[in-house]
């Protein structure tokens, strides 16, 4: 089941990966295999049904080559439910 709640972190997360990801031109397996992370975790991750370490988050953003804090640039944690 997604997580569409838009102050929840891993749907924040998640919707920026999917963003990112639609900016370089690849699939969910492109990036799978760029990142070496499985397909279906990064499609749980883009629907927020995942919370992901922060290694996995660091294979991602590789592979999206962008860095940590570009992915969580704006982010406002005092309006995240925690």
């Amino acid at each position: 089941m997604a997580n569409n709640n838009p102050k929840d972190i891993n749907y924040i997360i998640g919707q920026r990966i999917y963003d990112f990801r639609k900016k370089r031109g690849f699939s969910q397996e492109e990036l799978s295999i760029e990142c070496e992370v499985n397909k279906n975790y990064i499609s749980d991750l883009e629907r927020g049904t995942r919370n992901p370490t922060i290694k996995i988050l660091a294979k991602i953003c590789l592979g999206l080559n962008i860095s940590l804090e570009k992915l969580f640039e704006g982010i406002d944690t005092n309006s995240l439910d925690l």
